[in-house]
């Protein structure tokens, strides 16, 4: 494979919701002066129960063997090696390469003391080497360091497909994912990527999803049917939005370091106090992501974006949720944003995995894929590492 070459590329996903693995199979192919995407197929694999466990009890990093960890990370890069090859039997189109994200367990985006020293650091398992062996193909995967390794967050990572996807000459565009975190990359008519901004908004589907397991035990809140049952306590979204990541400025990244299983003991215990009914706690879990959206894009979107409509296009798992989606026109029509999905350019499960397959391209091609000014790097890093088949 030479570089430039046009490619079929399998990226992997698996997010902070763990609640499966994401495969996007794009063709890339070089354009001129950029890229030509096209999505050929995308599938979803669910975890099994018990290795979606291991991952929840891995994350909540409160006590957890060394072994278990090693045997996790090799887990998830079998786990990640079936996914691909169901879709290559399901689709016959066989990648020349794969870009996996890995499952991200530990993520601290911003430096903090450990042992003498200052650092930001982050961890993803899913072992690269078994999945290239059992594929016999090349893998890129450990995307997040080189950008910290440069001042950077390491998230978002999705920007440049978003800009690749969606940029416009005439209209600002909005690109909201809604995973287990929320995430938005604002792309301003006209602009030049090297301009863009992406921050992580706060909880996605993480405490809607947390809370269903606990109170319904149930995954997820399946068209947002049990929030739109509820009604909203306004003194626990309130406070709670006081907390001190929705003020931070950008760029900023977030997890279950900080929206996690504790995290989501304390939400329903200060709703418990306002009201003993569970469908009251998931309305207003979901209207905590609708409104931290919404604070986010009147902080720091609309200057960016100046006068005139905004297309605000929403992808990931929380775009199936009808209750949010009716929360954000809500909230966002006011401020003259137009609220619909990326189903018409891409499903809204598979743009985080696409987002994985341009980056292995541009890795393998040795290219840049972070976009600083959207994580804060000090410059253009090539990411990853490749395993070779």
């Amino acid at each position: 494979m030479k570089a430039g070459k046009a490619l079929t590329i399998a990226g992997i996903m698996s997010g902070t919701s763990a609640d499966g693995i994401d495969v996007a199979l794009l063709r890339i192919a070089p354009l001129g002066s950029g890229l030509k995407l096209r999505l050929l197929a995308h599938r979803a694999f669910p975890f099994p129960k018990t290795l979606r466990q291991a991952i929840l009890a891995a994350m909540d990093a409160r006590s957890i063997a060394t072994a278990e960890l090693a045997r996790l990370h090799w887990r998830l890069g079998i786990a990640y090696a079936e996914a691909v090859r169901a879709t290559v039997e399901d689709t016959r189109i066989r990648p020349d390469l794969i870009g996996c994200h890995g499952q991200t367990i530990y993520h601290q985006g911003a430096a903090v003391p450990y042992a003498g020293k200052r650092f930001a650091c982050t961890w993803q398992l899913g072992e690269p080497a078994l999945i290239a062996a059992e594929l016999g193909v090349p893998v890129v995967s450990g995307f997040r360091p080189a950008d910290m390794a440069v001042g950077g967050q390491g998230a978002p990572l999705v920007p440049l497909l978003d800009y690749m996807l969606f940029a416009h000459p005439t209209r600002a565009r909005v690109l909201q994912n809604i995973g287990g975190i929320g995430n938005l990359t604002v792309v301003p008519a006209g602009v030049a990527r090297h301009k863009l901004i992406a921050l992580d908004t706060g909880p996605g589907n993480m405490i809607i999803d947390a809370l269903m397991q606990k109170l319904f035990g149930k995954a997820f809140d399946r068209n947002g049917k049990k929030a739109a049952q509820g009604k909203i306590l306004d003194p626990v979204l309130r406070a709670t939005l006081k907390e001190k990541f929705f003020s931070q400025q950008p760029p900023k990244s977030a997890g279950r370091e900080q929206f996690g299983a504790s995290y989501t003991e304390r939400f329903l215990a200060s709703c418990r106090r306002q009201s003993r009914s569970p469908e009251d706690a998931i309305a207003t879990a979901t209207a905590l992501t609708a409104e931290s959206i919404h604070q986010a894009v009147n902080r720091w979107v609309l200057p960016l974006t100046g006068p005139g409509p905004v297309d605000f296009i929403v992808s990931g798992g929380g775009a199936r949720n009808q209750t949010l989606l009716a929360m954000l026109r809500e909230r966002l029509r006011p401020l003259g944003c137009t609220v619909n999905t990326s189903e018409a350019t891409i499903p809204v499960e598979a743009k985080e995995a696409a987002a994985f397959a341009l980056l292995a391209y541009q890795t393998w091609n040795h290219r840049p894929g972070n976009i600083p000014s959207a994580t804060g790097a000090a410059r253009p890093v090539i990411l990853g590492q490749i395993s070779y088949a």
